[in-house]
């Protein structure tokens, strides 16, 4: 079995493994990753309630992603590493702008926490490899 090659690397492989775990949760019980998310699974669908859709759709979303983080971490895709940084971070500002002003519940803030630190994992890792790399050459 192969295994990441780099600490940048294992910092992807852990995110894209947890991010593949929760979109595989949400497309097999989709009330219980309403559950961790904060909300309340509704007790019956009125008309125009899409919630379902939403809840698969963003399931299938995080599977894919988390795949395409572990094959990036395989393959020791350093360039797609730092790619992912900014936009991370992006996303844990972002939901963590929806809790602030009421969109989201405060749940949200955990996976703002999991995307910020796992951005700033995954750039410091980067960092010192590439200081490592700069010392050695």
């Amino acid at each position: 079995m192969t295994l990441p090659r780099s600490p940048s690397g294992w910092t992807m492989a852990v995110f894209g493994v947890l991010a593949a775990a929760l979109g595989a949760v949400g497309l097999v019980s989709p009330d219980a990753q309403l559950s961790l998310l904060g909300l309340t699974a509704p007790g019956g669908r009125g008309s125009g309630d899409h919630t379902s859709a939403f809840v698969t759709a963003s399931s299938t979303a995080a599977l894919n992603m988390g795949v395409y983080y572990v094959l990036a971490a395989l393959a020791d895709w350093r360039a797609f590493f730092g790619w992912t940084v900014p936009f991370r971070l992006l996303t844990c500002a972002v939901f963590t702008a929806a809790v602030v002003t009421g969109r989201a519940p405060e749940a949200f803030l955990g996976v703002a926490a999991w995307e910020g630190l796992g951005a700033l994992a995954t750039g410091a890792a980067l960092l010192r490899e590439r200081r490592a790399g700069a010392e050695e050459a």
